[in-house]
């Protein structure tokens, strides 16, 4: 994983767990899957990059899953909204790199064996190294 990668995910764990309206809604916010937790719970994932650099600065297009699992109802959870909230404030300074654009390009539904539902939003993070 490069730099980007890292630093996008370490902004976004920082954000959502600096999100008191999300804390307040589940149990945990998790960098990866916990291996024991009660849902509900969030969970950064993992940070996919592929080139992004220009003729003179570095730059990497970061995709990132950010997971909430054991949701209750999927269409209208409070915490998917706060979590979509927070992907959208990933722009600024993220370590050595700035985050251009965030911007949600896909989300996904689907029902947990566990019970629950699981709600993942894939965020795309255009980054140029600061």
């Amino acid at each position: 994983m490069s730099g980007a990668e890292q630093a996008v995910r370490a902004r976004a764990l920082a954000l959502l767990t600096g999100d008191a309206a999300l804390a307040g809604l589940v149990h945990g916010i998790f960098d990866g899957t916990p291996p024991r937790a009660s849902a509900p719970y969030v969970a950064v994932g993992g940070a996919d990059g592929v080139d992004w650099g220009t003729k003179d600065r570095a730059g990497r297009e970061v995709r990132l899953t950010l997971t909430l699992a054991g949701a209750g109802a999927a269409i209208d959870d409070v915490a998917a909204g706060r979590i979509d909230a927070v992907a959208a404030g990933l722009r600024g300074a993220a370590g050595g790199w700035s985050v251009v654009s965030a911007r949600v390009v896909r989300t996904r539904f689907g029902f947990m064996r566990e019970g629950g539902w699981r709600h993942e939003v894939i965020v795309r993070c255009r980054c140029l190294e600061a």
